[in-house]
């Protein structure tokens, strides 16, 4: 990958780079601080298979090419072109690709367990079977504590699904603390009951007219 020259972005030579910290430009004249890893120097080499000669086991992808070593996992030969060295072993482009047995180990950095989609996915699936949302809040506290400073994804993502998910889940587990408590209390206070009263019918005495007595 070519160094551009902070001035006028033109590549800088690599006999400048070379040299040390300072690269001078040869289209603009600017001198240049640059610091590189040694890597970035190093000339790249194209792997190359040898041609397979009788008697010479041969790669079972290229069978005009010699094959170097065998598949760990399945035990086909491989050759130069062929082979995927991980680790002290080496494995075939089908073991890898398929992530078969052993193999697997191989592919172990090009996924990842998405802890921040689990911390909001799970308060939110608890609510279809609703008693189960008691165990949001212990489960995603417990989630993001242990997961909050690991790497979340192989690409650029930031823990907003964390924030969230911590806060549904404690705002259900605090729906059920104040649920609880309220039923406690209900339960201490016991019913409510009325207080007795024999109320008896009032007797009625009819007092006739003072006509209707002396008969006039």
């Amino acid at each position: 990958m070519p160094v551009p020259c902070a001035r006028c972005s033109m590549p800088l030579p690599k006999w400048e780079l070379r040299n040390g910290e300072a690269a001078n430009c040869t289209s603009c004249g600017s001198r240049n601080t640059v610091r590189l890893f040694p890597a970035a120097l190093a000339e790249a080499t194209a792997a190359r298979g040898e041609t397979a000669l009788a008697g010479d086991a041969a790669c079972f992808d290229h069978p005009g090419k010699r094959a170097v070593s065998a598949c760990q996992q399945c035990g086909r030969f491989v050759c130069q072109l062929c082979a995927v060295e991980f680790g002290s072993g080496v494995w075939c482009p089908s073991c890898v690709a398929a992530s078969s047995g052993k193999a697997r180990s191989v592919n172990s950095g090009t996924s990842r367990m998405l802890y921040d989609t689990w911390a909001l996915f799970i308060p939110f699936a608890l609510l279809v079977i609703w008693p189960l949302t008691i165990l949001s809040a212990p489960a995603v506290v417990a989630l993001a504590i242990m997961k909050w400073k690991q790497p979340i994804s192989l690409v650029r993502r930031n823990r907003w699904r964390f924030g969230v998910g911590l806060a549904v889940a404690l705002l259900e587990g605090g729906l059920w603390i104040w649920g609880i408590w309220y039923l406690v209390a209900a339960a201490r206070m016991g019913p409510k009951i009325r207080p007795h009263v024999d109320i008896k019918p009032a007797a009625v005495i009819y007092d006739p007219p003072a006509k209707a007595r002396t008969g006039a």
